[in-house]
């Protein structure tokens, strides 16, 4: 039977993916009541539904692979990787943070696939969890904790104030009965319900590019906290630097899966589009290269590739799952070049032309179309295309993330458009803007969440309950 829903708490967490989830265990190990509220069916969110890609460094599964990493050449990449758009205040406080948060995961038992490095990084940072078993153990624990109330199928509405602080929420039950209730809050709210990906009036205000984009991410990604935020005057931060994920196969549009995204070029290979011609450095990060793909024709791309390549790409899930991606008829293989355009639907002269030209550039060790000059970011030598079978991977830009929001300072406290400290209101995870900047290195959106949620349910715990 479920239990009825508290009126009253002293944290209450909107949205229970990573961020919700972490700020949740975070408060009530500091003795706090907590309510965590989910819009949809299941803990998770766009979380539980990624690839698991966190991004840390001075760990110790680099140091066992043999991978000399620092942090500060982690917050380095991370300045480049956002154009040096990102709040330096915040890249500092995820920096000082974000070992202990590799530590917190591996104490409940977080197993990491071998470290790789991915777009944007400068060596192998980027550590693989297996996201669905994480928040198996993360719901075990949080139904273990008589502190916390984990409730599903609540969507809160509305931000309420009384003498300039948030002290109440107004939620409304999903099911048949539509109920609406007021739960009054002691300490605060923390935002962390995601991000606008699914919420076309957002997007069209601050992203017209991504009209044509496939769209996936969590279903409970409709901007909520930031629209209620927004209600109290929150300031924001990147809206304009929103961009797509590069590789995402076409036939997401219609089965909204979000293990249809693919990245080759991470392992080597090229990018072209219709007329069967490069248009990007593929070194770019993959929200660069999403945009890039977004402005050919029809939207479209052809990831290509040979086997060399293929060897050296992952079999597990995400974008690395090179071997999945053939299993599901995504990837495509032929003997020639010319075999391949076909089946692509290219020009085939063009298209042995096109990887002459780049394997050329290649021997004379430089790309000579974009000076593209490794792999990925800077990591990994480029290789020719020159091993058959050669493969070929139509793909496009899909909006899974947004990747900007709320204006926060470095303890997650939400800031109005002047600045100043919304009282009782904290944000974490994909709702806050501000870290990433311009761009986006892979592995860090989960990393923040972890970092940044576990943040505010500490600083919540700070807050002086109204009289």
């Amino acid at each position: 039977m479920t239990q009825p829903l508290p009126l009253e708490t002293d944290v209450l967490v909107v949205g229970a993916g990573l961020a919700g989830c972490a700020a949740a265990i975070e408060a009530a190990s500091g003795g706090a009541s907590v309510l965590l509220l989910e819009k949809t069916a299941r803990a998770g969110g766009s979380s539980r539904m990624s690839s698991g890609f966190f991004a840390f460094s001075g760990t110790e599964d680099q140091r066992a692979a043999g991978i000399v990493d620092s942090d500060e050449r982690f917050l380095e990449d991370l300045r480049r990787a956002g154009n040096n758009a990102n709040d330096p205040t915040l890249l500092r406080r995820f920096i000082e943070c974000q070992r202990d948060a590799w530590h917190w995961l591996t104490s409940r038992g977080v197993v990491f696939d071998t470290v790789r490095a991915t777009s944007g990084q400068s060596v192998p940072r980027t550590h693989i969890a297996p996201m669905r078993a994480l928040f198996d153990r993360l719901e075990q624990e949080i139904a273990g904790l008589s502190s916390v109330h984990l409730r599903t199928n609540i969507a809160v509405e509305r931000l309420e104030r009384a003498g300039g602080r948030v002290v109440s929420v107004r939620v409304r039950v999903r099911d048949e009965s539509g109920e609406a209730r007021r739960v009054h809050v002691k300490r605060g709210v923390i935002l962390c319900g995601g991000g606008f990906s699914q919420n076309e009036d957002l997007l069209r205000n601050f992203a017209p590019l991504q009209a044509q984009a496939v769209r996936l991410g969590g279903p409970g990604n409709t901007g909520d906290g930031l629209k209620m935020a927004w209600a109290l005057g929150a300031g924001f931060r990147d809206m304009g630097f929103i961009r797509g994920t590069f590789g995402c196969h076409p036939s997401a549009r219609e089965t909204h899966d979000p293990d249809a995204v693919r990245m080759p070029i991470s392992v080597g290979g090229i990018a072209v589009n219709r007329a069967a011609q490069r248009f990007v450095d593929e070194s770019l990060t993959y929200k660069e290269i999403g945009d890039a793909c977004l402005r050919q024709a029809d939207g479209l791309a052809f990831q290509i590739f040979d086997d060399a390549m293929l060897a050296k790409g992952s079999p597990g899930t995400g974008p690395l799952g090179l071997r999945t991606g053939i299993d599901a008829g995504w990837i495509v293989a032929a003997p020639t070049l010319s075999a391949l355009a076909g089946r692509l639907g290219l020009e085939p002269a063009v298209l042995a032309s096109t990887v002459a030209a780049y394997n050329d550039g290649v021997t004379g060790g430089r790309d000579s179309l974009f000076g593209r000059a490794s792999v990925v970011g800077g990591f990994g030598e480029l290789a020719p295309i020159d091993t058959p079978p050669f493969h070929g991977y139509p793909c496009t830009s899909s909006v899974l993330a947004t990747y900007c929001g709320l204006t926060v300072d470095r303890d997650t406290r939400v800031l109005d458009v002047f600045g100043a400290r919304i009282d009782g209101l904290y944000a974490a995870g994909e709702v806050t803007g501000g870290f990433h900047g311009a761009s986006y290195m892979a592995g860090t959106a989960l990393a923040k969440a972890l970092v940044f949620g576990r943040i505010a349910g500490r600083i919540s715990l700070s807050a002086v309950p109204p009289a």
